[in-house]
């Protein structure tokens, strides 16, 4: 029934509010059947773009993966890979008895060089990507300030970056040289030191050069990558602050910071993902030394020195184990950061 009064004209409501009799009534308005159809165009021409990438993906890095894992399981050697047989687990962990309670682990995870190799590696990414995020944050933070030159000065800071890694670990290897390394003779002249040191030969020094060579290298790196979040941050939200006479230091840690987190968040995961699967730098600047081996030295040195495939393919394929559960982590961990989460 109606709401009108009795004896009113009908209004337009009125005839809305009660459909005519033997009349369906009115249903809401469905999506436009185009959209659907759109959206699965779209959805077409996104794979179709992403094809040759992940073409090319499939054949430099998913196949030689493949063969890794595969060469990992079998007694492979680097001189006859085709009559490379099926043995288990035994490249990995393999326990031999000798009988009489007596017996001896052979394998990857029985190898205590590996395990050290394990543990330069993952102390060097967690050294050299923090102290590189630091300095990044501060060359960052100079960098977005406005003062004459500043165009020069963010060129010259990315200088290092540009470098080829093998010619900055051949520059600094003739730098730290203990005989005529430009490093040595300014310390002992400053007093700093009252002999020359082997930067890259001593076992105490040898980590501690590696990661100054990184550091200088890689720090404009996350500088350029920081940058690229301050420079999104909004003006206003400074200009507000300034106004109402926020100290600056408190604007960095609740203004600047929380807004430039998900760009320190990239900079830090796309570090650490090189600096856990380092190779270059090691090798060159401080070669056959146990204080730096790293897991890609130490599967280097069994795929194609040792002549020992299988063991160097178990190393590869741990690496890319322990490269892939510390993203997935840290992915994760990120994202709770992010929500709000504990």
């Amino acid at each position: 029934m109606s709401n009108a009064t009795p004896g009113a004209p009908p209004t337009r409501k009125s005839f809305e509010a009660e459909p005519k009799a033997g009349l369906p009534a009115p249903s809401a308005p469905s999506a436009p059947a185009g959209r659907s159809a759109l959206t699965r165009q779209r959805r077409r021409a996104a794979w179709l773009f992403l094809l040759p990438m992940l073409l090319v993906l499939a054949l430099v890095a998913a196949w030689p993966l493949f063969q890794s894992i595969q060469f990992s399981f079998t007694n492979a050697r680097l001189s006859d890979l085709e009559g490379a047989q099926f043995v288990g687990f035994a490249n990995y962990y393999e326990w031999v008895d000798y009988g009489g309670g007596e017996g001896e682990a052979f394998g990857l995870l029985a190898d205590p060089i590996w395990w050290q190799a394990v543990w330069n590696t993952v102390r060097y990414a967690i050294i050299s990507v923090s102290i590189e995020t630091v300095l990044g944050l501060i060359f960052a933070l100079v960098l977005n300030a406005e003062f004459k030159g500043r165009a020069l000065v963010r060129a010259a800071v990315l200088i290092p970056w540009a470098i080829p890694t093998i010619v900055s670990a051949k520059m600094w290897a003739w730098m730290m040289n203990d005989q005529f390394g430009i490093l040595n003779d300014m310390l002992v002249k400053l007093g700093l030191i009252s002999a020359p040191i082997a930067w890259t030969a001593s076992p105490d020094t040898a980590m501690i050069a590696v990661i100054i060579v990184d550091v200088w290298k890689t720090a404009p790196f996350m500088a350029l990558l920081i940058l690229a979040g301050l420079q999104m941050v909004p003006g206003d939200v400074y200009e507000a602050a300034k106004i109402d006479g926020v100290n600056p230091v408190k604007v960095f840690f609740k203004v600047t910071l929380p807004l430039i987190r998900p760009a320190i968040l990239v900079a830090v995961i796309f570090r650490a993902l090189d600096a856990l699967r380092v190779f270059d730098l090691i090798y060159v600047l401080t070669p056959n030394n146990p204080q730096t081996k790293t897991m890609s030295v130490y599967a280097q040195e069994n795929l194609f020195q040792f002549d020992n495939f299988a063991q160097g393919s178990a190393a590869s394929t741990m690496l890319f184990l322990v490269i892939a559960m510390i993203t997935l982590l840290y992915i994760k961990t990120a994202r709770l950061n992010l929500a709000g989460g504990q």
